[in-house]
């Protein structure tokens, strides 16, 4: 059979075993949707960096860039990579209290 017929998603499954159910059928797009977000995501982030970097340590343009410009745009972007991690952590640690305060508030209203 062609590949013009096959998932754009691929498929965890064999050539000879069934085809994918439907659920895993959603759980493959949502994987798909969730690594296009995340990319999108890193490149606003690097976009961002680039930007505010730029602005701040270059103030003349040239051909090229002075070493104080270099050290300048090196240290900014380590800078705001830190407090990109910071914040992700932060944030990602704040979901999964709320996330478990949710559980246990559910469990302890349930007869």
């Amino acid at each position: 059979m062609s590949d013009f017929f096959k998932s754009p998603f691929g498929s965890k499954s064999s050539s000879s075993s069934s085809p994918p159910s439907e659920n895993e059928k959603k759980e493959q797009i949502m994987n798909a949707v969730r690594t296009e977000i995340a990319q999108a995501n890193a490149q606003l982030l690097m976009n961002n960096m680039n930007e505010r970097c730029f602005k701040a340590c270059v103030t003349r343009p040239g051909a090229s860039l002075s070493s104080s410009e270099e050290t300048c745009l090196t240290r900014c972007m380590e800078r705001f990579m830190d407090t990109f991690n910071i914040v992700s952590r932060s944030y990602t640690a704040r979901l999964s209290r709320e996330r478990l305060d949710s559980i246990t508030s559910d469990f302890e209203k349930s007869p």
